[in-house]
């Protein structure tokens, strides 16, 4: 497989191999797109993304992680049919990624209780989190057929259904977070019902209308906590059922270790700086524990990511540590349908042109993570300067 072949996703057609990953993009005030959020995923289907992937759409008010946050409902459907028809305007497809953030969510924020498993305490909002009913599971999990069909009346190509960073369907997987006694706790069957019942009910929304991914992690990243024996056997299951066209390999706690995803410096002052007090006290005295850094290189999760390749049938998209046209070719040696790239992409909205022009084109990204943070203002990078002169630095 070449990267830039035209590739089969589900009923999609996509112009090559190459998907702009989610990245929370903190452009929705109001929980309702913006002309800045519109420019921002239009930048990336320019630059040469087969698709580009809205970040995140909550399939309820209280799943946001925070209130200036996307929520799929009727209000929200003319900003987002402008949004998809922005980037079809420019060749691509579009994905909106659904999902529920449960104890991630920000209840000071969305003012709105978070739901987890099992009652805990979430130090970024100073509150705690309620114990999910099973009338919130079910209801959740309906609203991922809602979102889906609203998804579809939008104009969207694809959904990508978040099973990951223990958001709610992935804090149900994590023994560390779930510790009902009821069904949707103990063994992995009754901790993966969340996850699969949300993805079969996206399928039964949707049919073969749009592509169907999901986002999953491997490895929460911390003791206790999912990891690559039971993901294994989760991520089986989501084949048996037929409900996915393709997943999504991802790792990391955004409640307990979020660098464990991202690698690289851990941007601990920048974070705190973002934050009113106490918590910004908080994070400049013990951030180091919470935000840990860890080493980057590039593919950093294929070594966990080739046990899936070797165990499934069904298209994975490999993600982390993607900026380099060898490592994209590596992937797609390997039996990797589909490369995911982010913070690359942040800094040069058209590197993915550039890559298929100049194959020994080398990214502008140094992994400093300082554009996390930015998430609460506007997703950007902090080093991207102009960008006319910036490639003609590279190209000298």
């Amino acid at each position: 497989m070449d990267v830039f072949d035209r590739a089969a996703l589900g009923p999609l057609t996509l112009r090559n191999r190459v998907i702009k990953a989610a990245t929370f993009e903190g452009m929705a005030r109001g929980a309702l797109v913006s002309d800045d959020l519109i420019a921002f995923h239009r930048a990336h289907a320019a630059g040469g993304a087969a698709m580009t992937t809205v970040a995140y759409c909550a399939v309820a008010p209280e799943g946001r992680t925070q209130r200036h946050q996307l929520w799929m409902r009727q209000d929200a459907l003319p900003g987002l049919r402008r949004l998809t028809d922005a980037v079809h305007a420019e060749g691509a497809a579009v994905s909106a990624q659904l999902g529920h953030a449960g104890p991630v969510a920000n209840a000071r924020s969305t003012r709105l209780p978070a739901l987890a498993p099992t009652a805990s305490f979430n130090p970024q909002a100073m509150r705690l989190t309620r114990r999910a009913t099973v009338a919130d599971i079910e209801r959740v999990t309906a609203a991922h057929a809602t979102a889906a069909r609203l998804a579809v009346e939008a104009g969207f190509d694809a959904v990508e259904i978040h099973l990951g960073h223990n958001y709610f369907a992935s804090a149900f997987l994590s023994p560390r977070l779930n510790r009902r006694k009821d069904e949707y706790g103990g063994s992995l069957a009754n901790r993966a019902k969340v996850a699969l019942g949300a993805a079969r009910a996206v399928r039964d929304a949707v049919g073969d209308r749009i592509a169907i991914l999901a986002k999953l992690n491997m490895d929460d990243g911390v003791p206790g906590g999912l990891w690559l024996d039971e993901s294994l056997q989760v991520a089986r299951w989501l084949e048996r059922d037929g409900s996915l066209d393709a997943l999504e390999l991802t790792a990391g706690s955004s409640l307990l270790n979020p660098m464990y995803l991202f690698r690289g410096d851990a941007p601990v002052a920048e974070f705190a700086a973002t934050f009113k007090q106490p918590v910004r006290l908080g994070l400049r005295l013990a951030g180091g524990r919470f935000i840990r850094a860890y080493p980057y290189r590039e593919a950093y999760l294929l070594e966990s990511a080739r046990q899936f390749r070797a165990a499934l049938k069904l298209p994975l998209v490999l993600l982390g540590g993607i900026s380099e046209r060898a490592t994209m070719d590596l992937a797609m040696a390997e039996g990797f349908e589909f490369v995911a790239m982010a913070r690359a992409l942040l800094r040069e909205p058209d590197l993915i042109n550039r890559l298929r022009e100049r194959p020994g084109t080398r990214s502008l990204c140094v992994h400093c993570n300082k554009c996390m943070p930015t998430i609460f203002t506007g997703t950007h990078c902090v080093l991207a300067g102009n960008a006319n002169e910036e490639k003609d630095a590279v190209q000298r």
